[in-house]
């Protein structure tokens, strides 16, 4: 982590790990790319690897990202999608030139047209936005359970019940309110 800013919450899935960049949108909203650096950061840790990045195109990403959010909340509360971000998506996912490769030990990784283009590795997380949002890949899209979250997330665990966004923040979090709940009941009943 860098000094001065929050950590990032890295998941598996692109799409809804992007939107994971601002977190607690209905409480107290941490923003985990507030500087160009920082989205050139996140990009490289999903493999997008960046040179550099313009405030412009930090306000290109954040466009997607809070897009991205609407539809596949909507997705995930079975709504209709919001037009705007459909739009959206599809605008991004059409400009961005990337190509997959595969790597020797068998991943997919993905080539940009140049390392200096944000708008080719914002176009990668769009069209994965777009397989999670039409349903093809294995898995369904969920909001998180905590009440200053509410994130959209893809749960791909066997039996799709997973009920937070991240185990190790929101999962926790609630577990340990519950638990303090549960501790001032009991110590009030024993009184």
């Amino acid at each position: 982590m860098r000094a001065g800013f929050p950590d990032f919450r890295l998941g598996t899935v692109l799409a809804t790990s992007f939107t994971g960049t601002l977190t607690e949108r209905r409480g107290d909203a941490v923003e985990r790319i507030p500087t160009p650096q920082r989205l050139v950061d996140w990009l490289a840790l999903y493999g997008l690897a960046v040179d550099s990045c313009t405030p412009a195109q930090l306000d290109l990403a954040r466009e997607l990202r809070e897009a991205i959010h609407a539809a596949a909340t909507a997705a995930a509360s079975q709504d209709a999608l919001p037009a705007t971000a459909v739009q959206v998506i599809n605008d991004f996912s059409a400009g961005g030139r990337a190509a997959a490769i595969l790597t020797p030990e068998g991943r997919r990784w993905w080539r940009l047209s140049s390392a200096s283009r944000v708008e080719d590795a914002l176009g990668v997380i769009a069209a994965d936005a777009i397989s999670i949002i039409a349903g093809e890949r294995d898995g369904k899209l969920a909001l998180c359970a905590s009440p200053t979250c509410q994130a959209a997330f893809f749960d791909t665990s066997q039996s799709r019940t997973r009920k937070w966004c991240d185990m190790n923040t929101c999962g926790n979090r609630q577990k340990k309110a519950r638990f303090n709940a549960n501790q001032r009941r009991h110590s009030r009943s024993a009184e």
